[in-house]
């Protein structure tokens, strides 16, 4: 028998060397996980960029469907109106347009209760006739009429009507899209939708009408293209939801059209829900904001408030003691800054309320009640 023997700096170099073997093959392994895990996470970012990408798109349809959807209902809501009755299978006859007093309405509540413009309606208490989604044709009594907003409300009866949701003017942004409903030309084409996107915000205009230079103030303005029989149609938000009423159109340049903003009839509507009638209070002035200022000869400069241009003669202002060329700056502590604003507020009272106006005469601070009257 053999006896080998091993000194004992051979056995650390073979300890150490097998040491370093040991080490080459764990720092091999942890190298080839650490990459396999790599290629793994880039793999699963890969496979979750897919799906999250799919998730968008699919919320993206799921999104366009839904505003298709709530269009498709509001059309059931959309009315054409004339200032004659419409006997005849087609609109194109010798009649213009014009003539026949056509455009759109919108129905805003199941009451029957419909918003569209002065021009297209008439005066308080005439008639027209309001043609439904399906062909079925009511006459239609003109409850409420102003020329120098271009609005109007109808009424018609027999039954419960399918009918919009009305959304808030105030929170719509520029560059917001925005859908015009109405119908132009004729009923041929009634219900067409048009789509762009809000332009600018409290536009105003300036026109002459029976020899009287006419301000619209406030106006919503939309690149969606608006014709002739569009007037009186809904402009709609990407909720599905009426927060204008298409009202004029520059004919002069293109995709250039306006909507009266909707908050301004929603206190005549919410009485109107309430007890089917709506006594009109009226301040008695002629009154702009500054929004006015460029279009006016003279020079006038104010911080802030609404600028009276004319007092009515025996008007409740004028018998309160309001003066041409004075400021509103408040009604019952309310700030006033445009005429929209002062209008709504107007809307909400009552012939016969008092309220408290705040104003500015000659850089004097002026409070002022005004018992208001009923609008003749």
């Amino acid at each position: 028998m053999e006896y080998y023997h091993i000194s004992k700096k051979q056995a650390i170099l073979k300890i150490i060397i097998a040491i370093c073997i040991l080490g080459v093959g764990f720092g091999t392994f942890v190298v080839s996980y650490l990459a396999f895990d790599e290629i793994e996470k880039e793999e699963m970012s890969v496979v979750q960029g897919i799906r999250t990408s799919a998730t968008i798109q699919q919320a993206d349809r799921k999104e366009e469907t839904t505003i298709q959807e709530k269009i498709e209902q509001i059309n059931h809501a959309v009315v054409g109106i004339s200032k004659l009755r419409n006997t005849e299978s087609t609109i194109f006859r010798t009649e213009s347009t014009s003539e026949l007093g056509l455009g759109s309405g919108i129905l805003v509540s199941e009451k029957g209760y419909i918003l569209t413009n002065a021009h297209v309606a008439g005066e308080k208490y005439s008639n027209c006739y309001v043609t439904l989604d399906l062909g079925n044709q009511y006459k239609a009594d003109v409850i409420w009429s102003d020329n120098n907003l271009d609005l109007a409300i109808l009424k018609i009866s027999g039954g419960l009507f399918p009918y919009a949701q009305i959304g808030n003017s105030e929170e719509i942004k520029i560059a917001s899209e925005v859908y015009a409903i109405g119908n132009p030309i004729g009923y041929e084409f009634q219900k067409t939708v048009t789509k762009g996107i809000v332009s600018a915000k409290d536009r105003t205009i300036k026109f002459t009408e029976n020899n009287q230079e006419i301000y619209m103030s406030n106006l919503i303005q939309t690149d969606a293209t608006i014709n002739p029989g569009n007037s009186g149609g809904p402009l709609i938000n990407a909720n599905g939801e009426v927060v204008g009423i298409n009202t004029i159109k520059i004919t002069s340049a293109e995709g250039i059209g306006f909507a009266v903003p909707i908050n301004l009839v929603k206190p005549i509507l919410a009485k109107l829900e309430q007890t089917n009638q709506f006594e009109e209070a009226s301040l008695g002035i002629f009154a702009f904001d500054k929004n006015v200022l460029p279009y006016l000869e003279e020079e006038l400069n104010w911080q802030a408030g609404i600028y009276v241009e004319n007092v009515i003669a025996g008007s409740a202002a004028e018998k309160a003691g309001i003066f041409k060329k004075d400021v509103i700056t408040h009604i019952d502590g309310k700030e006033m800054q445009k005429m929209c604003h002062l209008r709504e507020y107007i809307y909400t009272k009552n012939p016969g309320d008092t309220i408290t106006i705040k104003l500015l005469r000659r850089n004097t601070e002026k409070e002022i009640s005004v018992t208001l009257e009923k609008k003749q």
